[in-house]
């Protein structure tokens, strides 16, 4: 298995510097309140400084993160997510009438062969014909954790009944901790492009700080929690956001 290291240092390689004109208006898929602000947050502060629209969806309600607190049940962990979810955006210049909720249970989020993908699907339709977005960004399709595939492939099959589609745009959350070698992208099969977020890290890591549920100890009477330590969140802390995108869209944004 690559360590995360060399995946990262793969991927840069690769990489070839985006042009922010040619995502412009986009609508952000977060699985759980935190992947705006890991995965893409810079490229969402330097978007909103050029005054293109961003949307964000958080697909579920984060309430996996601390299972077992009995200070914080599901309703009001849900409260607590949604409310930095909205002070991360405030952070990233994203107004809070652009977050749309869809409260979905953390680590279910629905898959084709369930009943509720087709629901999902036709909410994801409706929000794309609505916005109109230039780009959608999503996790990256092979993400290790099954919420960050989901959704991939929500969007996915949202998009395959539109005739005309916004460009897809892959972010890397889990990839580099927990992926192996067949959750890489495999040769000729993807583009990797790279934001440079040198002038907004300052944001971006004020974004990530918001969610204090997560990045602190904020809630200490569930042993079992997730916790984003200053260890995992190094991982984060380089100049530059990489997404991915289908090699067979090169011809249209090259």
């Amino acid at each position: 298995m690559t360590s995360g290291v060399d995946k990262a240092h793969y991927l840069d390689d690769m990489a070839r510097v985006a042009e922010l004109a040619q995502i412009g208006n986009a609508l952000v898929i977060a699985p759980h309140p935190d992947d705006e602000s890991l995965g893409c947050g810079g490229t969402i502060a330097l978007l909103r400084q050029r005054g293109y629209s961003i949307h964000v969806l958080f697909v579920s309600d984060g309430t996996m993160s601390h299972p077992n607190s009995p200070a914080y049940p599901a309703e009001r962990l849900r409260k607590v997510r949604e409310a930095e979810a909205l002070d991360a955006l405030k952070c990233l210049g994203v107004p809070a009438e652009n977050a749309i909720f869809m409260r979905q249970k953390d680590t279910q989020v629905a898959t084709p062969e369930q009943a509720d993908f087709a629901k999902l699907v036709d909410f994801i339709h409706d929000l794309l014909l609505t916005l109109s977005p230039t780009s959608v960004l999503v996790p990256w399709r092979r993400d290790p954790h099954r919420d960050h595939r989901a959704c991939w492939q929500l969007v996915n099959a949202a998009l395959s009944k539109l005739s005309v589609k916004p460009r897809l745009l892959e972010y890397l959350i889990w990839l580099w901790e927990l992926g192996k070698e067949q959750d890489m992208p495999k040769q000729d099969e993807m583009l990797v492009w790279s934001v440079p977020i040198e002038s907004v890290m300052k944001q971006r890591d004020q974004a990530i700080a918001a969610h204090r549920s997560q990045v602190s100890r904020m809630i200490d009477d569930d042993p079992s929690a997730f916790y984003l330590s200053p260890e995992l969140l190094t991982h984060f802390d380089t100049p530059r956001e990489l997404f991915l995108e289908e090699l067979v869209n090169e011809h249209n944004h090259a």
